[in-house]
């Protein structure tokens, strides 16, 4: 009797035990939850004349349309990112930016839109609304600059002196900030010097600093070349640069745009970032994925 007794005890305990769990349960117990982070991605839009198809034009892909297709896959990588997370769990926003802002109601009112946070009170409407939003108004976007010509310039010096900390930081968050530029910054409200160091980059000023041979990584340290430091203490923002395009003629061009944003960052102590070239989004969107997902 005894014998018959712990066989059948055994018997529930091993079917207890061996019953397999259900699909979603394991797909989400899968994820660690408590070292999941909450998102903080911003992304800043310069729209200067690198955007005229005119003055900048590419037969493969113009650079405005690699701008708008790099967006969508921010906006993918986002959205990818708060599926992976329970609907009481989410705590995750995104927003676009220009310095300076355009003049152009309109255009203010697309930036409002392009706002997005979600909490736990999001449905899977607001999602799906998100995704329509980000794959048609940033179009309108470039769109309406490029039509209007008034090309208002790219103020990122200033951008990081000033706003960089309350516009992109935000406390018990991954803060990634997204910059679409073609790696020169200038505007004429921000343009200074002290020394050699400099608040703007243009190919003009390369090449009276006669940065154009192979030795331009020990002349920007030796003769302290670069830009000024804006802001410091950022090492809790990640920077994702895309879209360096260096004008022709010196070979060199872009490695010293690269190097002075290298320099610029690790001086503000930026320790996660990129500096990517205007390569077609179809091998810019796999690296911009890896950067949200946090596996790079």
């Amino acid at each position: 009797m005894k014998k018959l007794l712990y066989t059948v005890m055994a018997s529930v305990l091993l079917i207890a035990c061996g019953k397999p769990k259900d699909p979603v349960s394991q797909t989400i117990n899968s994820v660690d939850t408590k070292n999941i982070k909450d998102l903080n991605i911003s992304i800043l839009i310069d729209l200067s004349d690198r955007i005229d198809p005119q003055k900048n034009a590419n037969p493969t892909m113009e650079y405005f349309q690699r701008d708008i297709e790099y967006i969508k896959a921010i906006d993918k990588g986002f959205l990818d990112h708060i599926k992976t997370k329970k609907m009481i769990q989410l705590n995750d926003q995104m927003q676009v930016f220009f310095n300076p802002e355009p003049s152009d109601p309109k255009m203010n009112e697309l930036t409002k839109t392009l706002k997005v946070s979600f909490d736990r009170n999001t449905t899977k409407d607001n999602i799906d609304k998100v995704e329509k939003t980000y794959s048609s108004l940033p179009s309108q976007i470039y769109q309406s600059a490029i039509q209007d010509k008034k090309y208002i310039g790219s103020d990122i010096w200033e951008f990081f002196k000033n706003k960089v900390k309350d516009y992109c930081i935000k406390d018990n968050h991954r803060n990634i900030l997204f910059i679409l530029t073609d790696g020169y910054i200038y505007h004429k409200d921000s343009k200074f010097s002290e020394g050699k160091m400099t608040s703007y980059l243009t190919p003009e000023l390369i090449k009276s600093l006669k940065l154009t041979a192979s030795d331009y990584k020990s002349r920007i340290q030796s003769e302290k070349l670069g830009f000024i430091k804006a802001s410091d203490d950022l090492d809790n923002l990640e920077v994702i640069v895309l879209g360096i395009n260096p004008v022709k003629g010196n070979p060199f061009e872009e490695d010293v745009i690269k190097e002075y944003w290298e320099n610029w960052f690790k001086e503000m102590k930026i320790k996660n970032y990129q500096i990517k070239s205007a390569d077609l989004p179809s091998n810019l969107e796999p690296i911009i994925l890896k950067v949200i997902s946090g596996k790079s």
